[in-house]
């Protein structure tokens, strides 16, 4: 994941001497006579950073086997693509939403993972699956029970416990804990903070939303 850098706002000297262009091509001189790097994949296998957003899954409930999502159509309104699709329907006893679909059209999909800091029981997710390459459309159009299957193939090939797993999204960056719903209010790595990806000039406090962002 990359981190974000801050530098000093460059003056009128560098502005006019287009210091910014002489630095870029100075890279790519060097770049072009260095060694070329193949990663022999898939013996190989890239590591993940943190924050990686792959093959989507709906978060099953360890207890009850069903997917956590509660039907509040945050995801689907916030996606940008809009290639999230819910329908539900209401218990006439608990008044409760009950999913009855859950679609997402993954080719649409410009994994910003909005989805993931809006949904205030953490039932969606890009896992850290990237092997899902597919020659037909069909298979890349997951439904409810394929979005269950990808979080059962998520745990499987991760060793990840389903009980204790965070996903970095979850705990959106900047948030002042005190506005976010309680199952929202995680732990997260102090590299997936605002203030523990910036280098260089420190943060301004606007940008970071106080002391509250971040983790605890």
């Amino acid at each position: 994941m990359a981190q974000v850098t801050r530098f000093k706002q460059r003056g009128w000297i560098g502005t006019i001497l287009l210091l910014e262009i002489a630095k870029g091509m100075a890279l790519t001189l060097k770049k072009l006579f260095s060694r070329s790097v193949t990663r022999q994949y898939p013996v190989e296998r890239p590591s993940i950073a943190l924050g990686f957003r792959g093959q989507h899954a709906l978060v099953r409930n360890p207890d009850t086997g069903e997917s956590l999502c509660v039907a509040c159509m945050r995801c689907a309104t916030v996606c940008p693509s809009k290639c999230i699709h819910i329908t539900y329907h209401q218990d006439p006893e608990t008044r409760k939403r009950i999913v009855d679909t859950y679609e997402i059209e993954a080719l649409r999909c410009i994994y910003c993972g909005y989805c993931e800091e809006v949904c205030p029981v953490n039932a969606v997710v890009l896992t850290e699956v990237y092997e899902y390459a597919s020659y037909d459309r069909p298979s890349v159009y997951y439904d409810k029970d394929r979005l269950l299957s990808n979080w059962d193939r998520f745990l499987g090939e991760s060793g990840r416990d389903p009980k204790t797993y965070v996903n970095p999204f979850w705990r959106p960056r900047g948030a002042d804990e005190r506005t976010l719903p309680a199952k929202k209010r995680l732990p997260v790595p102090e590299e997936w903070t605002l203030e523990g990806q910036a280098k260089g000039i420190p943060l301004p406090v606007a940008a970071s939303h106080g002391s509250h962002g971040g983790a605890h």
